[in-house]
Formats: C-alpha cells, structure tokens, sequence
C-alpha cells in the first residue's frame, strides 16, 4: 500500500476507479487500488463525491498548511469498530492510565539513549552526561509514586536534554535554543515540528486499521479537537524516525538553510523542495526493513507502528504487559 504526496495547486476527482488529478501540468491518473493515504501541501480543489470515492476505498487523506503544519485528516468511517475494546480502553483510562503512559515516557528515553548512543561511539563523548542521566536518573523517577503531571513533566525533561544535546553533534545553522511550535521560529524548529506531523499522521492511518479508538489516550489528555492515541503511540517513533531523519540530512548537509528554507520567513519554513527531500528520506527510514525477533521475519518501522498499537490491544485484552517499541531491541 502507498502513501501519494501531492504538492501541487490543483483540482482533484474521481474519474472510473482511478484518482485524477490537475495542475498546470495537465491530468494526472492514480489507480485508487493500492493507495493506502494522500497527503495534500497545497491548495486543492476537491468534492464530496471524491471524499465518498475515499471512503469507500478506506484510504486516508491529510490536510497540511501553507507553513507546512498539520490541518486536519479526512478520516473514513470506522470499519473496525469494537464498543467491547472501547469498554476496555476507557477503564484503562481510569484505572491503568499510569501505567501506559510511564511504559511511553521509558520508550522514548530508551530510545533518544540509543541514538545519542551512536555519536557517543563515534568521537562525541561530550553525550556522556546526557546518556549517564538517561540511564540512571530516568528510571529513578518513573519507578517514583508520581501522578500524571509528573510523568509529562518526566518526558518534558527528557526531550529538553535532547534538544540541549544538540549543540554536540549537529552544525551551528541547525541548532535551536529552545522548542517553538506555532509557528517555527527557526530550522530546526521548522524539521521538527514537519516530521513530527508527518509521523502522526502516519500512526492515525496505522490505528484507523485496528480496533483501537483514537480518542481516548494515555499519557496525552483525551481531546475533542485531535486523535490523542495517535500522539500517545507517536512518541516512542519520534527519536528514531523524525530525529534520525533529520541528523542525517543535517550532517549529510542534505538539507541545506540557504537552498531548502523560505528566506522570507526568517528560514522557519522548509520550502517545496525541502519538503520532497525530507519526505523522501523519512519514507526510506519508515520503510526501512530489519528482523522482528518475536516475528522472525523482515518488517518495517511503519508496521512497528500498527503492531504498538496491537500490543496496547493486548494488554487491554489480555493484561499482557504493554512496552512500545525500543530501538535495541528491534520490537
């Protein structure tokens, strides 16, 4: 199954079986078969027969901005619904909720140790300090009788020393002095929050294929405006697939602030070719292959994502315990 990217000011419809496309260029014709999610970047003009045609073949289509941040997604009608596992996930909230979402913030700081681990072992010792505290002091904290505002303000902790670290492997133009979403204020800040979107997107079409309700979430407060679940399974994913794709464009000198960010907003914006580069690397990580060991066979980090999703089920289901993926340990 794909994912189409469309970058494009255009018209968009049906046309037979297909999804058929306009722009200045002319009709471009995409089967719909085999198309698993679109994801549109500019201005396009579509309607709801089009949407119904989406629906129809359960493919996904996500809405970016002018600044390149997340919209919204047109989200077909759920085929997977379950009230049984819907029960389960809301006594959770009430009764487990710390659990799942201390078994998130570990993951993320398991996996943020072993990305910093590489440079360490490539000549960066100065990551000594930062690895030794994820190490030690994490754990400490996280096997603490602490509420829930503890435990983000755990993971707050934990992505600020990432960002500090920074400084230690990634050139002058891409360091950051702190974290600005709404809009980015600098380059740095523009990657982060594009592949932050992308990848939840990503696992919002990977939960769409299972029985899980994407609104009642964990370590992120359940929210009426967004899929939290999505956010919630999203985190453990963020050091090895947003992060790593950036310090390789950044450190590969890929991504460049002079040829693939908008000048006239300060550089805090990716432009259109920016946008492709970075696209095209984190489809390459997110289709990356390497041996499941519990599987025993080939798999990709986009269906790690849909299998996070399998053991939270798992754990509802069947009081398995509930552990997202770690990097090390390739499941």
């Amino acid at each position: 199954m794909k994912t189409r990217y469309i970058f494009s000011m255009g018209e968009i419809k049906r046309k037979d079986n297909s999804i058929a496309f306009k722009n200045e260029k002319g009709w471009n014709y995409i089967p719909i078969e085999g198309v698993r999610e679109i994801y549109f970047f500019n201005e396009v003009s579509l309607n709801s027969k089009f949407l119904d045609f989406l629906a129809k073949a359960g493919v996904v289509a996500h809405f970016f901005n002018y600044y390149g941040g997340y919209s919204g997604s047109f989200y077909p009608k759920d085929y997977l619904i379950s009230g049984k596992l819907t029960i389960l996930q809301s006594l959770a909230f009430v009764e487990k909720r710390l659990i799942i979402a201390k078994a998130i913030v570990k993951a993320i700081a398991l996996n943020i140790y072993e990305v910093l681990y590489h440079y360490y072992r490539h000549g960066k010792k100065e990551l000594k300090a930062y690895l030794d505290w994820i190490r030690k002091e994490v754990p400490k904290m996280l096997e603490m009788d602490i509420d829930i505002k503890q435990v983000l303000f755990v993971e707050g902790q934990i992505w600020n020393r990432f960002y500090d670290s920074f400084k230690h492997f990634l050139p002058k133009d891409f360091l950051m002095n702190k974290r600005v979403k709404r809009p980015p204020d600098n380059p740095m800040n523009a990657l982060i929050s594009f592949g932050n979107s992308l990848l939840y997107t990503k696992t919002i079409t990977a939960i769409y294929h299972t029985h899980l309700n994407q609104s009642i979430s964990y370590l992120h407060e359940p929210s009426e405006a967004r899929f939290s679940l999505s956010l919630d399974l999203s985190e453990a994913f963020k050091p090895i697939i947003v992060f790593r794709t950036i310090f390789d464009l950044v450190n590969r000198k890929k991504l460049q602030v002079s040829k693939h960010f908008e000048k006239k907003l300060n550089y805090a914006l990716l432009n259109e070719d920016g946008k492709k580069i970075f696209i095209e690397a984190f489809e390459g990580r997110l289709n990356e292959k390497f041996k499941h060991p519990r599987l025993k066979r080939l798999t990709s980090y986009q269906s790690a994502i849909k299998y996070d999703g399998y053991k939270l089920i798992k754990f509802l289901v069947e009081g398995r315990e509930f552990m997202p993926f770690l990097l090390k340990e390739k499941q």
